[in-house]
């Protein structure tokens, strides 16, 4: 398959990103690790204005009307900026949870018995009983584990609470999350990529650049190769809509993602261990992403379905 992104595309994915270095750039990212577990809704707001959650909807019901295909680029883009937020199950409710798609309601998905992004003011008012808040190794997506339950439905945000966030579950992965969840490490794989090779070229030791070094050299290469073979096959994914491609793309982005971001922290050496860096928030959004629905295990499972079929 040859894919190549069109004109619209390119200024699609150009206009997000810039939107995203204007309103989420790396003082705000700082800001949000000093202040853990606060989602900024005045930023969600602004992502409802530009679209980010009603780009798939038909106009006709306000929404831009776009496909698949823009919605990867897009959240490959948030994905390299770390935007923090469930930004997948949002974006998914547009259209049937009122508020979803202009940003005013945030939609925090249910996987299993984990949900992602249930503030601790929700839980007080007892949206959902039992809650039990967990120590996240990444400190931009709080956790929070709920009793056991066959399925949980969809709670309104109107009812009992003035609450603006709600959760949703299914009992089994939505290929579409898990096809969104690619795309956001996608966009990780992307960043740790472009911050090793900058570092590889800026960082001098015993007189000359560390790329300069074979080591080094290996490292930066296998990032690029796991990245640009993780790109084709989520792109490819958003064209086919098949689950098994779906399948096949989450495995190689959070491979991608994962073990790009521990390899553009062994391109930092010593560094890429401290606090003050951004390499240990890319590893640590990208090991819970990879726990998703969707992930190694229900991706194998099915691939393996698909080719004893």
């Amino acid at each position: 398959m040859r894919f190549q992104l069109t004109e619209d595309q390119r200024a699609l994915k150009a206009g997000v990103r810039e939107l995203l270095d204007r309103r989420f750039g790396r003082e705000a990212l700082r800001a949000a690790v000093d202040a853990p577990g606060r989602l900024d809704r005045e930023l969600w707001r602004v992502l409802g204005d530009a679209g980010f959650f009603a780009l798939r909807l038909p106009e006709a019901d306000g929404g831009v009307g776009l496909g698949l295909p823009e919605a990867v680029l897009v959240f490959e883009e948030a994905g390299r900026a770390l935007l923090p937020g469930p930004l997948v199950a949002t974006h998914l409710a547009a259209g049937t949870v009122p508020g979803a798609a202009t940003g005013e309601t945030v939609v925090a998905a249910v996987d299993g018995e984990l949900v992602e992004w249930l503030e601790p003011a929700d839980v007080v008012r007892g949206e959902a009983t039992g809650a039990v808040p967990l120590r996240s190794v990444d400190p931009l997506t709080p956790l929070h584990r709920l009793p056991a339950a066959p399925h949980r439905k969809a709670r309104h945000p109107g009812s009992t609470s003035t609450s603006t966030s709600i959760s949703t579950g299914a009992p089994d992965p939505d290929p579409l999350a898990s096809l969104l969840t690619a795309a956001e490490q996608l966009g990780t794989a992307v960043r740790v990529l472009e911050t090793a090779v900058q570092h590889a070229r800026t960082r001098e030791q015993f007189g000359r650049p560390i790329g300069a070094f074979q080591a080094v050299k290996h490292l930066c290469a296998d990032l690029l190769v796991r990245t640009e073979t993780a790109r084709v096959a989520v792109y490819a994914a958003a064209v086919t809509g098949d689950p098994a491609d779906i399948a096949a793309a989450r495995l190689l982005a959070d491979e991608a993602a994962v073990r790009g971001a521990r390899d553009c922290l062994q391109v930092h050496g010593g560094m890429g261990f401290t606090w003050e860096a951004d390499v240990h928030l890319h590893l640590k959004r990208a090991w819970v992403r990879a726990r998703r629905g969707g992930g190694s295990t229900e991706s194998e499972e099915l691939l393996a379905a698909r080719l004893a079929a």
